[in-house]
């Protein structure tokens, strides 16, 4: 990625200089509010801590504060620049802490090359945070400077620099060995580079299981053999060998891994032709690995390589670790970061990366598919789940070695994580539990669709389905084999191979021959797998219906309409989006059905969202929508919502719904207290009913499109039994999502009688 001098420094200078500012989480408007926030209310608080120190983890941020502390005598790429010309880097780093895991940072830079000084200023500082991360500071002091802050300090420090590196290339390497069928306790290591993270990367693999006698050691002066005197310290003696190898050359012979953290272009073409059969490369020199990738392919076909740099494969990129690791750590108020932690986030990333990668993923990433293999032995650094996987991991270890000052309860735990990716994850989450109390069968008239093949594994893994997919089982196979999945528990059913096709043509037949349809006809119907899959859900042989993603809207529903039917309660079906905001949550109906309906059918949309809303947890309170307030504007169209109301509350009085009303008037409060204190609404609204589609579909993409908000849906309402429509384009998360909202739909349906409708 090529980045302009120009366009780098006007980043980092427009606006509010540097990236980072501090803000309140408490309201502070009124003199009230003051009066707690500062004196005298914060005695309150002070005390507490003075009566029980560990309430600073209740009443303070210290507990999600982390201090990034540098001299500046390492900065990547850059050497020994000094305090000030190191900060953008840190603040850099409270970025990607603040980004990737929701921890806050204060970038502290000491101007000092004195050891002691760093340690004597991370002491002094200790009240103020929940864990030290140490940054850019140079080799052979950053051990020392380690060592002696973990003996000293209770709070959890970490020297990203040694361990991060460390932790995600060993996740690299856990995975390569798996790919390869070598043994780690069987491979040769050669380690180039003996700074801060060669060391750390070398003692780590040995906590991984690589023998202590079977790494080779590197340097710029070659091999660190027992008896070595040049260049030597404490720290690399500890990797001396007895070998007569001398260069760097020489160590290649035969060896299974080369791990590099040192400059670039020190390896050959002909050294990685050496190496032992199916060689790992982990070459991580920064912004030029030790050899190219291309170098490294064009020696060995049989390589696996990860790099440090975003355009190859196989990125060792700290920001997999730091944010996380920190994560699970403040959250059990840790005392430290021990091995078991760090072995544990290092195995949460290997397993990660062998999990279904979600379209959101693959497109950041150029929209190629992405699947363990070679080419992905490591998570990408824009995967949201690492913070799900990772962070819990580290929490558990750390809980179960004793260092967390607090237990968690882990399921719990990962659903607050879950909220920290966006209200949309929160909000699905109460869906996809429900559906995993009672898992129903679901069918996929799209079942050779790769998206669909992707989303059953994940709905079988996850217990929130029973995936029947339809199509040809030899396809199926075959596409599942390519995108490495198992598909165990998934029924696949070929429609004109299936026992009671026959019986599928005559009760279409039967439904549809006053309507047009022969004998003939009624066959030719049931080779559309949406017509099949309809009828599958009509006899009782599956729970629900998902399609859509290849085909149009209508395509859908009139198969669906025309079999399974709507409910005995409605007369039409209707459409509804979920709009989710940063604070609040909306149901939108209806916007993409009914174009102009009456004030009886909306009071039917209305109530149909608000059995919706319900099962999501939210406690209905429904506006029915128009541009004039309780009568302000006599005309037909506002006429029509304030008769919906009438309609609705003689069949629901128990629901609480106003209107007609203007979208302001539904949402803030304020208009409501001051303005309408006779309306039933007490609160805003959170189900909002449109008059026409044109509003409803023209609110909702505008509010998705520019209103910082996320959509679910479309939903489909009315139906007798569960059909969702997807949209061309879903991602397989999307799938899995219509899917759990289709198993808790069935759960809550349990007649299987239709009523036919055109």
């Amino acid at each position: 990625m090529l980045i302009r001098k120009e366009d780098a420094l006007e980043y980092h200078s427009k606006g509010r200089k540097g990236k980072i500012e501090v803000v309140n989480t408490k309201p502070c408007n009124t003199q009230r509010d003051l009066s707690m926030a500062y004196t005298p209310g914060v005695a309150i608080p002070c005390l507490e801590i003075k009566k029980n120190p560990q309430d600073v983890f209740e009443y303070t941020a210290k507990g999600n504060l982390v201090a990034v502390v540098s001299n500046g005598t390492a900065v990547l790429g850059l050497g020994d620049i000094g305090p000030e010309a190191g900060k953008p880097v840190m603040e850099g780093k409270g970025i990607l802490f603040k980004r990737f895991a929701d921890v806050d940072v204060f970038d502290i830079e000491v101007n000092s090359h004195s050891p002691d000084d760093i340690i004597k200023l991370c002491e002094l500082i200790e009240p103020t945070f929940g864990g030290i991360n140490l940054e850019d500071i140079k080799a052979p002091e950053c051990f020392y400077i380690e060592e002696t802050l973990k003996k000293r300090l209770n709070i959890p420090v970490f020297h990203d620099d040694q361990h991060g590196t460390a932790i995600i290339s060993g996740a690299a390497l856990l995975n390569a060995l798996e790919l390869t069928g070598k043994a780690i306790e069987d491979i040769v290591v050669v380690v180039n580079g003996a700074g801060a993270a060669g060391i750390a990367c070398a003692k780590f693999y040995i906590q991984l299981g690589v023998r202590k006698k079977n790494i080779i050691m590197c340097d710029s002066k070659g091999v660190v053999y027992k008896g070595r005197t040049n260049g030597m310290n404490p720290y690399k003696a500890e990797f001396e060998i007895e070998t007569e190898k001398r260069t760097l050359g020489d160590a290649m012979v035969d060896a299974d891994v080369f791990m590099g953290v040192s400059v670039a272009n020190v390896v050959t073409k002909e050294m990685v032709r050496s190496m032992a059969e199916k060689p790992i490369i982990l070459a991580m020199a920064n912004p030029d690995p030790e050899i190219s990738y291309e170098d490294a392919k064009e020696a060995r076909s049989d390589v696996i390589m990860a790099t440090g740099r975003s355009d190859y494969p196989n990125q060792v990129n700290n920001v997999l670790g730091f944010p996380f690791i920190f994560r699970g750590a403040l959250d059990v108020r840790a005392k430290g970061i021990n091995e078991k932690m760090k072995i544990a986030a290092a195995h949460a990333l290997a397993n990660l990366a062998k999990e279904d990668v979600p379209d959101s993923v693959i497109k950041a990433y150029g929209g190629k598919p992405i699947t363990f293999g070679p080419d992905y032995i490591i998570p990408k650094p824009l995967d949201p789940r690492v913070l799900l996987w990772e962070a819990p991991a580290v929490a558990k270890a750390a809980m179960e070695t004793g260092v967390a000052r607090i237990q968690i309860d882990l399921d719990k735990y990962k659903e607050r994580l879950t909220a920290l990716l966006g209200r949309s994850h929160e909000i699905m989450r109460i869906i996809l539990n429900k559906a995993k109390l009672s898992p129903r069968r679901i069918v996929y008239p799209e079942g050779e669709e790769e998206k669909i093949l992707r989303a059953a594994q994940i709905l079988v893994d996850e217990n929130i389905a029973k995936p029947v997919l339809l199509g040809r089982e030899k396809v199926i196979r075959e596409k599942a084999k390519e995108l490495h999945l198992e598909l165990r528990g998934v029924e696949i059913v070929d429609p004109w191979h299936y026992p009671k096709l026959d019986d599928y043509v005559q009760e279409l037949y039967k439904l549809r021959q006053r309507r047009g349809a022969t004998l003939v006809e009624a066959k030719e119907l049931m080779r559309d797998k949406t017509y099949f899959g309809s009828m599958m859900v009509r006899q009782g042989d599956v729970d629900g219906l998902i399609s859509g993603l290849t085909k149009h809207y209508p395509a859908t529903i009139r198969p669906a309409l025309q079999i399974i039917g709507v409910r005995d309660d409605m007369t039409r079906v209707s459409g509804l989006y979920i709009i989710i905001g940063p604070k609040d949550i909306y149901f939108f109906a209806d916007t993409t059905v009914n174009i102009d309906p009456s004030a009886e059918e909306l009071a039917e949309i209305a109530i149909c969202c608000s059995e919706i809303a319900k099962r999501f947890d939210v406690e209905p309170r429904v506006a029915m929508l128009s541009f004039s307030n309780f009568g302000s504007t006599k005309h037909p169209h506002s006429e029509k919502m304030a008769r919906a109301v009438d309609i609705i509350k003689s069949r629901k009085p128990n629901l609480i719904v106003d209107g007609e009303m203007q979208a302001d008037t539904a949402v803030v409060a304020e208009i409501i207290e001051k303005t309408y204190p006779f309306s039933d609404l007490k609160e805003p609204a959170n189900v909002l009913i449109f008059p026409n589609l044109e509003a409803g579909n023209i609110s909702y993409k505008l509010l998705q499109r520019i209103g910082h908000t996320d959509a679910i849906g479309p939903i489909l309402m009315g139906m007798k039994r569960p059909v969702h429509v997807l949209q061309r384009g879903d991602e397989v998360n999307d799938i899995v999502n219509m899917t759990a909202i289709a198993v808790v739909d069935a759960q809550e349906l349990p007649s299987m009688h239709t009523k036919q409708s055109e």
